[in-house]
């Protein structure tokens, strides 16, 4: 038998994505946010409100990145997640982490996150339905510990996924299947 449930951000595994920009004084923003996906291949979409720092920062400076968050890292994602920019001024460097320039967009790379999708700003859309932010990504790095070959291994990426229902992280790291060839079995 099914239960009913209360609504809320039911998908799950929910990203934690780490989004990242500058602020006027050239200081490094970070913000948590679980409302992201891909738009298409080159697209990335961020349901974010306008009452974001790093949204601002967005539209002033014309680009973002966006890191996948790993275990290793949970305690900074967190915090990234429950400690606004618009109320302290030094987050980031509360946080311990590092961080370099983008070579292609005016952004910075959260150098310990070890995945990385480097975005131009394209629209912040404000209709009912509208997501926020949307970006075109111009690069995709990796850190080579994650890299098998010339193949990012995404159990080594130890990524993390927001439990919506309990507020809980995971851990994401087993393979369980082979894409667009397991189903093939029941053709």
């Amino acid at each position: 038998m099914r239960q009913k449930l209360n609504i809320t951000e039911g998908i799950f595994p929910m990203p934690v994505l780490m989004v990242a920009t500058y602020n006027d004084d050239g200081s490094v923003d970070v913000m948590n946010a679980a409302w992201g996906t891909m738009q298409e291949r080159g697209n990335v979409a961020l349901n974010l409100t306008e009452s974001h720092k790093t949204v601002r920062n967005i539209k002033k400076r014309g680009a973002f990145t966006v890191s996948i968050a790993d275990a290793d890292h949970v305690v900074q994602a967190d915090y990234f997640g429950v400690v606004s920019g618009n109320n302290e001024q030094h987050k980031f460097e509360k946080s311990g982490l590092t961080a370099e320039r983008s070579e292609l967009v005016d952004a910075p790379i959260i150098a310990e996150f070890p995945l990385c999708l480097e975005c131009e700003f394209v629209e912040y859309q404000t209709n009912k339905y509208g997501v926020g932010v949307i970006g075109r990504v111009i690069r995709v790095t990796a850190d080579e510990k994650v890299m098998v070959g010339d193949k990012v291994d995404m159990s080594l990426v130890n990524a993390i996924a927001f439990d919506p229902y309990t507020h809980g992280y995971y851990k994401i790291s087993e393979r369980v299947g082979e894409a667009f060839s397991d189903g093939l079995k029941l053709k």
